[in-house]
Order: structure tokens, then C-alpha cells, then sequence
């Protein structure tokens, strides 16, 4: 190894380079080939399960008004968001035989209640037989930033951390986006390219520039880099969706995008705003869309005719749906 060092030293400027270059690749998860092009990893076995949302499809299970989902891909798990109720996610895991245990990673995609108020009692409970279990949490910068209001602090995470890591789990704060695990990227603070206004006012939140309109800034989604697309994971879309599949694109290889899960908050858009967003998601080629939360019936029937999809690939989700790589979307039966 030292002789191999010592080759490289004594090499030309350029070949020190690639040297450099391609051990920051290999501890990326980014690879190139025999060309020396990149090659990011793929994911060759996904499925994502939604076990929050507002619509129950089946006998079993609860639904409310928030939102949680189960990635897994390639061996791997990581919850997205947490639900709004205590117990919520925990019921309809249980109902669906959906098995918890082992699952150490956490996603929160912003600050709202509806999406966080489940971690305590999911740790809480599922640390009883392993205490691994949701211990590390990954968020976007801002999301611990105070939100006033007359009525007093309106941000729910400034609370939960404290008692969280008092359990013994830990944060991790993104300022950029992030490789977690091979294929699966959380997108850190999503950049507003488009003036997409998909949060409801008029909150504020403090910032170390001053106070400011809180436009959710933390707001991030998962991206799944699969052998069919990409997959984008998102908890109320505050970012807005065109914004965030546009960063997705940036972050793997400009793919297209096989499938998005989760909140688009839609649901008070216009004709003219869900027209729009339609508009700007042909360019990315949305194969399917499993929406869920606060994306609207409505606009995700708009959605589904604009974008020419069916009512196979454009589902609205109820709890227990799923999109996979091996069968798609499998919807709920209220959805069917």
C-alpha cells in the first residue's frame, strides 16, 4: 500500500486527481465504469407502504389526517414521517402485518404535527425489544426553528427532540442532500426553482436572518434510485412537487420518474395550479402516482387525466397500498 501511495505521489497532476476522484466516489456509492462515466447505484427490489393517510380501504387499520410510509429497498427500511396520532402507525402495522421490528432509520420531511407527533410512542414502544429500533432520525435544516404564534410555540419538534433524545436516539441534521444508504437519497432543504406556494399562511418562523414567512423551508422528500426510475417519497410536498422531482432529477442522473408516494397538498389548488403542475410533470415522464395525505381527490384525478395515466398508475392511496418495482401500484379497495 505504501509503494501503491507512493506511485500515486510521484504520478502527474491529472492522474493524482483521478485518483481523488474515484476514492470520493467509492465512499459515495458512486461507481464508473470500464468508460469512466459515473454509475450511481440502483435499487433492484423496492416497495413502499403507506401506513397513514386519511382514507382506510379495508375493515382493519385507521386512518387520520397525516401521513407515514415504510420504504424498503434492497434489504434495507426507513420510515418516512411518523403520523399524527400515538398510535396510529403502530395499529395499522400491526393490522397489516407489517413488522416493525428492526427498522433503526427515521425520515421526517418537515415539522408538522401530522407527520412527527407518532415518533415518541413508536420509539418508545418499539425500543422495548430492541433499542436500535427508530434511534436515528434524519431531518433537513429548520425544522427546530420556532414558529410563534399568540396562542404560543406552534412547532411540535422544539418538545419532541428534548424527550427523543432522551430515549437515547439521535438526530441528524442535513443542510444538503444525502446518500443514506446505497440508491436511497434524502434531498436536504428542497431549492424553490418554481413559485409553487403550496403551504398555508400566514405562519411565521425564526430564522437567524430575522423572522419570516414560513414557507415549511426544511421541507425534503426521500429519492429511491431504481433499475426503472426514480422514486420520490414526500410528506406534504410543501416544496411543491415540480420543485422536487427537479431536484430528484438533479440528484440521480436525470432519470425519469417511475413513481411519487406521498402528500402533494393539492388539495386547495385550483384547476389552474393542478394544470399547471401537470404541465411540468410530463417533462419527467411520471409513470405512476400513489397520492396520498393532502394531495386532494380531486386534484389527483385532474392529475391522473392530464398526465394521460389510469386508474391503475394514479391512485388515490388509502392505508395498506403500495407501490412496488415488481407490481406497481397495489391500491386499496375503496381505489380499485
Amino acid at each position: 500500500m505504501i509503494q501503491d501511495l507512493g506511485a500515486i505521489r510521484r504520478g502527474s497532476p491529472s492522474r493524482r486527481a483521478a485518483v481523488i476522484i474515484m476514492f470520493l466516489c467509492s465512499v459515495s456509492g458512486i461507481a464508473r465504469n470500464a468508460m469512466g462515466q459515473t454509475v450511481q447505484h440502483e435499487i433492484h427490489a423496492l416497495k413502499v407502504t403507506v401506513l397513514s393517510t386519511m382514507l382506510v380501504g379495508d375493515t382493519s387499520g385507521i386512518g387520520e389526517w397525516g401521513f407515514s410510509a415504510l420504504v424498503e429497498a434492497d434489504g434495507h427500511r426507513i420510515l418516512v414521517d411518523t403520523g399524527a396520532r400515538p398510535d396510529t402507525v403502530i395499529r395499522n402495522a400491526h393490522d397489516l402485518h407489517v413488522d416493525l421490528s428492526g427498522v433503526q432509520e427515521v425520515v421526517l420531511t418537515h415539522s408538522h404535527w401530522d407527520h412527527v407527533d407518532g415518533l415518541l410512542a413508536l420509539r418508545r414502544e418499539l425500543m422495548k425489544n430492541d433499542p436500535k429500533a427508530l434511534s436515528i432520525v434524519h431531518v433537513s435544516e429548520g425544522i427546530f426553528e420556532s414558529r410563534p404564534a399568540e396562542s404560543g410555540e406552534r412547532n411540535p419538534m422544539i418538545a419532541i427532540r428534548k424527550e427523543y433524545v432522551a430515549t437515547g436516539g439521535r438526530f441528524v441534521v442535513h443542510r444538503f442532500s444525502a446518500e443514506l444508504i446505497p440508491g436511497v437519497w434524502f434531498t436536504g432543504p428542497i431549492p424553490r426553482v418554481y413559485p409553487e406556494h403550496n403551504w398555508d399562511g400566514p405562519g411565521r418562523v425564526v430564522t437567524a436572518a430575522g423572522v419570516a414567512e414560513d414557507n415549511i423551508p426544511e421541507d425534503s422528500s426521500l429519492v429511491l434510485n431504481t433499475a426503472k426510475g426514480l422514486v420520490v417519497v414526500t410528506g406534504c410536498g410543501h416544496a411543491g412537487i415540480v420543485n422536487i422531482v427537479t431536484q430528484a432529477a438533479k440528484l440521480v442522473n436525470g432519470k425519469p420518474i417511475f413513481g411519487v408516494v406521498g402528500g402533494l397538498h393539492l388539495f386547495r389548488a385550483t384547476d389552474e395550479t393542478v394544470d399547471w403542475t401537470a404541465s411540468k410533470l410530463q417533462g419527467f415522464h411520471l409513470a405512476n402516482l400513489l397520492a396520498a395525505h393532502c394531495t386532494g381527490i380531486e386534484a389527483t384525478f385532474r392529475l391522473r387525466q392530464d398526465l394521460g395515466l389510469t386508474r391503475k398508475s394514479a391512485v388515490v392511496a388509502s392505508v395498506g397500498s403500495s407501490l412496488s418495482l415488481a407490481a406497481g401500484i397495489e391500491a386499496g379497495p375503496l381505489a380499485q
